[in-house]
């Protein structure tokens, strides 16, 4: 049994404790964990320290990159997942790119603030038109796929609170940052937006773990897959036999 079955409980208390306990483990999954988080924040801890102290761009920037590079190369080195540190690594690769073509120490953090303020919105729009972000993010997590769409709607229910939750959270996030962006500087920016990278991302955990504990549970439709090609064949095998 994976950290992500759900065993069997006839107990309603025990299933409840069931349900928090692999929701809670999907969004470590999904999320990158403790460890997955961390790793975004040191490279711009890294680069606001440094410029704090010396006001260079240059090697603020290389000094970022370089520290995301070797969060990637741990990972590989241990065999651990790497698609959160490849992600830091690009994130950081563009920042650094924006604020050496601008000159403007500031554009080091432009890029990710304008995926966030878009990745906000997509949250809210997708929850709009009947696609909830979270869902498409947890479904194949969870091995229910798109199933709750059409066949849970008490978990797509779910799936759009935990969107807006995440849509908003993000928007008024950046409703903070990109005035300290226009009229800040780059210091007081870097700060702010370290003090900002985690409470906001955990908070919107914690609700989604709050609105799915509380969910139906899942519908597996890989186990589903597997029981309908076991009994396809169990059914040809009994065909042959009669034959």
């Amino acid at each position: 049994m994976t950290s992500l079955d759900k065993p069997s409980a006839t107990d309603p208390q025990d299933s409840q404790q069931d349900a928090k306990t692999v929701t809670e483990a999907a969004l470590f999954e999904a999320f990158g964990g403790v460890r997955g988080m961390v790793e975004t924040v040191l490279p711009g801890l890294l680069f606001v320290m440094i410029y704090t102290i010396n006001k260079d761009l240059h090697s603020s920037a290389l000094a970022a990159l370089g520290l995301s590079l070797v969060l990637v190369v741990v990972r590989l080195v241990r065999k651990d997942t790497a698609k959160h540190a490849f992600s830091g690594v690009f994130g950081v690769a563009v920042g650094v790119a924006f604020s050496m073509l601008t000159g403007n120490a500031k554009d080091f953090y432009l890029p990710g603030m304008l995926y966030g303020v878009g990745l906000g919105f997509a949250y809210i729009v997708s929850t709009l038109v009947g696609y909830p972000l979270v869902g498409l993010i947890l479904g194949p997590v969870f091995k229910e796929n798109l199933s709750w769409r059409t066949r849970n709607p008490g978990r797509k229910a779910a799936y759009a609170k935990s969107s807006w939750a995440w849509g908003l959270i993000f928007l008024a996030k950046y409703a903070i940052l990109f005035p300290i962006y226009w009229w800040g500087d780059t210091s007081q920016l870097g700060w702010v937006l370290i003090a900002l990278k985690l409470p906001p991302m955990l908070l919107a955990i914690y609700f989604t773990w709050v609105f799915l504990s509380k969910a139906p549970p899942p519908i597996d439709v890989f186990a589903e897959m597997e029981a309908e090609e076991a009994a396809e064949a169990a059914r040809k095998q009994e065909a042959r036999g009669e034959a």
